[in-house]
């Protein structure tokens, strides 16, 4: 297979991993308040079943490198989809809340095998020069199943149909898609058990390798700045409807407002890092963040609902537009043969964040109002400049 094909191939099956595995995710968003209606859940069991998947997932992330290198990234892909179909299977029968919060660790084990190997697969088989932008590719397609399977379910509760055979459907789509890929990738060759690449050093020596980090400063500034960034991506679509809500707009409609800021994240994932190629990583980045807290302090300081509905998707271009540019310096700071190892660790501290920032951006708007966490953000996104700075551009 040619260099050119297989990086289409690659991309096409990292692509596809990030829209399956992350519009799963996402469309748990929408159930919540359907299954605390269904099996009559409190919020602090809606709280503990959402934390509860974002914690296994964290925890499993941080342990998706090594798992890639010993069994390929071909079987750990095919893994994560089998079990997250599986989850949503069991969600479509449950009876019991205690089957619901099974089917979501389900979930959270699923996903946690998806980023770091197909991250690594991408960035192996691209060029450094066109590795960005296969990486904004790659990223804007987690978007888009977000979208398409927040919308799915969605339909299901605006029609007020059944929602179970609309989850078993995902479960069974989900496992469909994990053959199809296992059979792709075993033809074509791809995504098996690595061996080591550099043929000069030992095997002692790579096995010596640790985690593989070339630059531990850079690498940390690289950790701190996804951190922060990440924080106020995961806190802003936690607690956007309710200052949608609290400008005047009713609950159905301030519920889309994620939904404006997914819309507008899936063309800056998809822009932002071509961005980055033309300007440098560092100028890219500190221009986003910028306009991030710009934007921040907008949404509460506008008096109009209607025009803060507008700004909505500008925002998310900006907010998770970000992304495309952070995650692929993984790659210049990790050996190439622990390429999954680093990605593991730059999404286990994603889910860690997804867990803890809205929890205490939370306990900061019941304290204080709903507006001081959104300012508080938009001090995060200027701050989140300086470790970025100490990244190579």
């Amino acid at each position: 297979m040619s260099q050119k094909s297989n990086q289409k191939t690659t991309l096409w099956i990292g692509c596809t991993a990030h829209a399956v595995q992350d519009g799963l995710s996402t469309a748990l968003n929408v159930l919540l308040p359907i299954l605390a209606q269904t099996f009559g859940l409190s919020y602090t069991q809606v709280g503990l079943f959402k934390g509860t998947k974002y914690i296994v997932q964290a925890v499993l992330e941080a342990l998706s490198g090594h798992l890639t290198e010993r069994f390929g990234i071909r079987n750990i892909l095919t893994f994560g989809f089998i079990i997250s179909g599986l989850g949503y299977l069991v969600l479509s029968i449950a009876q019991w809340p205690a089957i619901v919060l099974f089917a979501f660790i389900l979930i959270g084990i699923g996903g946690a095998y998806h980023h770091a190997p197909a991250s690594a697969l991408i960035s192996a088989s691209h060029p450094q020069k066109t590795r960005r932008k296969a990486m904004s590719l790659y990223n804007s397609a987690g978007d888009i199943g977000k979208l398409s399977f927040s919308a799915f379910i969605g339909l299901a509760v605006i029609l007020t149909w059944p929602w179970q055979p609309f989850v078993a459907s995902l479960g069974i789509l989900t496992i469909a898609a994990a053959i199809v890929i296992f059979i792709i990738m075993r033809r074509k060759n791809i995504g098996s058990i690595k061996q080591p690449e550099t043929q000069t050093s030992t095997t002692e020596n790579h096995q010596n390798l640790g985690w593989g980090i070339l630059h531990p400063f850079k690498f940390t500034a690289l950790l701190t700045t996804v951190f922060l960034d990440n924080l106020i991506q995961a806190s802003l679509l936690t607690f956007i409807a309710f200052v949608m809500i609290e400008k005047g707009i009713s609950t159905p409609i301030a519920a889309m407002a994620s939904v404006a800021i997914l819309i507008g994240g899936t063309f800056g994932k998809a822009v932002c890092g071509t961005l980055a190629d033309r300007i440098g990583m560092r100028k890219a980045f500190s221009i986003l963040q910028i306009l991030t807290a710009l934007g921040l302090i907008l949404l509460i300081t506008l008096p109009s609902p209607i025009l803060t509905f507008i700004l909505l998707p500008f925002l998310g271009i900006v907010v998770q537009g970000s992304s495309s540019i952070t995650y692929v310096k993984v790659a210049d700071y990790v050996h190439p043969d622990r390429t999954a190892r680093g990605y593991s660790m730059i999404y286990a501290t994603t889910s860690l964040v997804a867990f803890c920032g809205p929890i205490g951006m939370g306990l900061l708007a019941d304290q204080y109002g709903i507006q001081f966490p959104i300012y508080i953000m938009a001090t995060i996104a200027i701050i989140s400049i300086i470790p970025a700075w100490f990244l190579k551009s």
